[in-house]
């Protein structure tokens, strides 16, 4: 009998692809019995297992529903759970998450496939990392495949780390997810859940040596996995566990080789990963754009968009300079049946009903950069980073002067807040900052509903009343802010709560 891989414990398949380099095409052939002579024939055969978890990580719509397009689906998540993002409630996908009475719930379909869809990319690239040293092929297309698994592993161990347990901050040593570094076989047992400690020594340790290998690779595209985006996971890592010097540096090691648009450029909607900004992203084509759909709910202007769900809250708006290239995307919707929603136009589709996907900017860096050095003490490094993002922004500079490290800490958040709404970064922030959930109606001071006005479609001004979030109040560390581990997992796994 050949042996076989198989991973029945997390629901797992092994996806095999047909990569061709021309335009990114990528054929996805799941199979979740791959003899092994095959499978390990070769660097090549290695390499399409990477391909192929990629293409399914950013383009399968996890569950089977098209409420979960790819990888960005936990990002619009974690935003819709923040204080900015006002969910048009009567559209199809988020209310439940937006109300938070879902992602605590370990019976719901989204907690489920969000855990079977990420630990079947953890499993994949531990079939990489185990054998391709021994297969046939180039050492050096070796080195820069085990480097690019070692560093996707690491990331979706830190985005289960950021989601499935309170602040590291809080309780290192708080138990969170159960921890992998070998391919399941059909004999596997569960692992018991592992801390947030260890979860992090096994990141900084992959991404340490990922460093490594990845050391003068060039990459071909933007979606492959190089030295910067390494540095980017490194300084994310080194953020979310309070190394701040650590953290700060490996940022500022990426804003060596990457700038910041123009102003200009900011309103073109974050569509095109060849913006100058992008340090990571996934390309989007016609004939293989299921990733995009995320922009069904993000774009909430152009009339490609189906559901233009992600409202943004007013007082979000007002967080803004009036200079502020960023404020410029702001608009009072007139829209028959959305009017005074408040529409913020960062996203948009492409005529061709495609759009790119951002997972790491040069702007997230300077942020990570400055919130290292204020944490550290060292004021005068933080606001030369923070400033060089928001003048670049038209925004006023930060003044140093006696602020304290609160107060500057604070300044930091709230940037972060503004440059990277509809990213991700909303809810794993809270959780991270250990910071309450407060949601407030746009009122007067008798509670009536801010008049604001629109234009309608047929051109003519109107008055209306403005719509906002839903009221609120959540403290900090709520435990409805905790993804739970999916009742599937309980059930298969006897080890889990060891």
């Amino acid at each position: 009998m050949k042996r076989k891989y198989r991973n029945p414990f997390l629901l797992a398949v092994l996806l095999l692809t047909v990569f061709t380099a021309c335009n990114k095409q990528l054929n996805t052939a799941p199979s979740n019995a791959v003899p092994e002579e095959i499978l390990f024939r070769d660097i090549n055969n290695l390499a399409t297992i990477w391909e192929g978890t990629w293409a399914s990580m950013m383009d399968d719509f996890y569950g089977g529903t098209y409420s979960n397009p790819g990888f960005k689906s936990i990002g619009l998540v974690s935003d819709v759970m923040g204080y900015d993002v006002a969910v048009i409630t009567t559209k199809y996908a988020f209310p439940a998450t937006y109300r938070f009475q879902q992602m605590h719930d370990k019976t719901q379909a989204r907690v489920t496939a969000f855990w079977n869809q990420l630990y079947k990319i953890i499993n994949n690239m531990n079939i990489i990392i185990a054998h391709v040293d021994d297969v046939a092929g180039s050492e050096s297309a070796k080195k820069i495949l085990k480097g690019q698994s070692l560093a996707l592993r690491a990331h979706i161990y830190t985005t289960l780390a950021s989601f499935y347990q309170f602040s590291y901050q809080k309780d290192p040593d708080a138990k969170a997810v159960p921890l992998y570094t070998v391919p399941a076989a059909d004999t596997t047992q569960g692992n018991p859940r592992a801390s947030l400690r260890q979860i992090y020594q096994q990141v900084i340790t992959d991404l340490t040596q990922a460093k490594t290998l990845l050391t003068g690779y060039s990459r071909p595209a933007k979606y492959k996995i190089d030295l910067d985006v390494v540095n980017g996971l490194l300084a994310r890592a080194y953020l979310n566990t309070g190394q701040w010097a650590n953290a700060a540096a490996s940022a500022g090691e990426v804003l060596k080789n990457y700038t910041l648009m123009s102003a200009a450029d900011y309103s073109k909607g974050f569509n095109d990963v060849s913006n100058v900004e992008w340090v990571w992203g996934h390309p989007e084509i016609p004939s293989q754009s299921d990733g995009s759909y995320s922009f069904h709910f993000l774009d909430v202007s152009s009339s490609a968009s189906g559901y233009y769900s992600f409202m943004a809250d007013p007082y979000f708006m007002l967080l803004f300079n009036d200079a502020d290239i960023r404020k410029s995307l702001f608009k009072w919707n007139g829209a028959t049946g959305r009017e005074g929603f408040l529409q913020y136009k960062k996203f948009t589709f492409r005529q061709d009903e495609t759009a790119d996907l951002v997972l790491m900017r040069s702007a997230e860096m300077y942020l990570i950069e400055a919130e290292g050095y204020a944490r550290n003490n060292q004021f005068t490094e933080a606001a030369t980073a923070l400033n060089t993002l928001r003048v670049k922004r038209n925004a006023p500079a930060f003044q140093l002067n006696s602020n304290t490290q609160p107060l500057m800490v604070d300044s930091i958040l709230i940037e972060r807040r503004k440059e990277l709404f509809g990213e991700g970064f909303a809810l794993s922030d809270i959780i991270r900052n250990q910071l309450p959930v407060v949601r407030k109606p746009y009122e007067d001071a008798d509670h009536n509903a801010i008049q604001v006005t629109v234009i309608t479609p047929s051109g003519a001004e109107k008055q209306v009343a403005s719509r906002s979030h839903e009221p609120l109040s959540l403290p900090a560390n709520s435990p409805l802010f905790i993804f739970a581990i999916p009742q599937s997992e309980e059930e298969n796994n006897p080890n889990l709560y060891k």
